[in-house]
């Protein structure tokens, strides 16, 4: 007799997301898509995979996520195609391509990808919430959409998150402060991480991003890309922590903070959690990116967004204590039936449509069994049709969470236990 085959597992760097667990993405997932809504955004879907140059262009060639991380495979057409390793991208791409009415206003939740060494918050393959607005340069939507992030991590509870805010210029007064950073890096490269040490050449501005201690040493006494703005992003800059200010939210300037993708310009952002640990504490973040739709074909067109990861926003959750579901998801009435009659399908049913959170044992378990069931199921009410009650055209129904026997059981017509229910429940 041969062994049996092994089970499968998920692959490295993924996860299986289970009930009761699945509730607190429903509800993160939920309270995201309504106050999306109130903000004037719609949902967007675009494809997992894409043409690899949506990803290269936008995020750089010489960008770590490129040469390391991203998912590039060829099709059975020799097509080279990417999996999606962030949200805006793909969505600009679509936005390219249909042309929609500016300014346009899209949210979205995705599975994201990218091949690095799982940790916390962080998967190979992991689940990003963000939100996009293209076809404005207004100072006013950069304050919008940061705010829109800092409401929604207030409104699932955090209180120990903070705003980090930076400028990155435009490509022409970046253009300068790259040829200042790369003489002053010049001359202190050997202090650099091997990382850096050579391949500061490549993208300067990637130093910034290194948060090895002896690189955060020697940028911190370099020079500083908002100390060297242009007359027009400086002025942007200032009416976007006005903004911000005006809306009582709290920023502060890091001028370190240059995000990892080529394609951002001006305002970038992060949203750290302090209840984190600090090498990976930061659960969003974005900025403005006014060159992407072109370098993807398109016209001109401004755009701002920011994406947040479902992982490491409910870790951030967790580690401040709130562990409570979002949303309700739990039952509101068990039948147990031990006669087997047809018609008990039909009164669950009746149930369920008329609003009712309805579940039932199956198998025709014994009474015993299927109450035990009912009492792990969470829900209040059992509705229980033995001989008895099938021939007098009742349903007893019994109050799980009661604790006087003789209140918590009832007999109802069975003509009359929908609207029965439907009344407790607005009680």
């Amino acid at each position: 007799m041969s062994e049996p085959l092994p089970p499968f597992q998920a692959p490295t760097g993924t996860h299986d997301v289970l009930g009761p667990d699945s509730a607190l993405w429903e509800g993160l997932v939920g309270t995201f898509a309504q106050r999306a809504y109130r903000y004037g955004f719609s949902l967007v879907m675009t494809p997992i995979f894409e043409d690899v140059g949506v990803f290269t262009r936008g995020i750089g060639e010489e960008s770590d996520v490129f040469r390391n991380e991203m998912y590039v495979f060829s099709d059975r057409g020799e097509r080279r195609y990417a999996l999606r390793p962030e949200g805006t991208a793909s969505v600009v791409r679509a936005f390219v391509q249909h042309q929609p009415t500016t300014p346009w206003k899209a949210w979205y939740v995705t599975p994201a990808f990218r091949y690095e060494r799982p940790q916390a918050g962080r998967y190979r393959q992991h689940y990003q919430l963000g939100a996009e607005v293209l076809g404005t340069e207004d100072p006013t939507v950069d304050v919008e959409v940061i705010a829109l992030a800092h409401g929604f991590f207030r409104e699932i509870g955090l209180t120990r998150v903070r705003l980090l805010v930076n400028s990155m210029g435009h490509t022409a007064c970046r253009a300068s402060y790259v040829e200042l950073l790369s003489e002053y890096l010049a001359e202190h490269q050997d202090e650099l991480v091997d990382e850096h040490r050579e391949g500061w050449r490549l993208n300067p501005l990637r130093v910034l991003d290194c948060k090895n201690e002896s690189c955060v040493a020697v940028t911190a006494k370099g020079p500083m890309l908002v100390d060297h703005l242009c007359a027009e992003c400086r002025d942007h800059f200032d009416q976007v922590l006005a903004g911000l200010s005006a809306l009582g939210i709290e920023s502060t300037l890091a001028p370190r903070l240059v995000r990892g993708f080529d394609y951002y310009s001006r305002t970038t952002f992060e949203f750290v959690a302090d209840a984190l640990d600090a090498a990976q504490n930061a659960v969003g973040g974005g900025g403005r990116y006014d060159t992407l739709a072109e370098q993807l074909g398109g016209k001109p067109t401004s755009g701002i967004g920011f994406g947040s990861g479902v992982e490491r926003v409910l870790l951030a959750r967790a580690a401040e204590g709130i562990v409570t579901p979002l949303l309700k998801r739990s039952l509101d009435v068990f039948v147990v039936d031990t006669t087997g009659d047809v018609g008990v399908a039909r009164l669950v049913e009746d149930l369920r449509s008329a609003g009712v959170a309805t579940e039932r044992a199956y198998d025709q378990r014994s009474m015993k069994a299927q109450m035990k069931v009912a009492d792990k199921s969470g829900a209040r009410w059992a509705l229980l049709i033995g001989p008895e009650e099938l021939a007098a055209g009742e349903v007893t129904m019994k109050d799980l969470r009661s604790e006087d026997f003789n209140q918590a059981q009832s007999r109802v017509a069975r003509s009359e236990i929908v609207s029965t229910v439907q009344e407790l429940l607005t009680k």
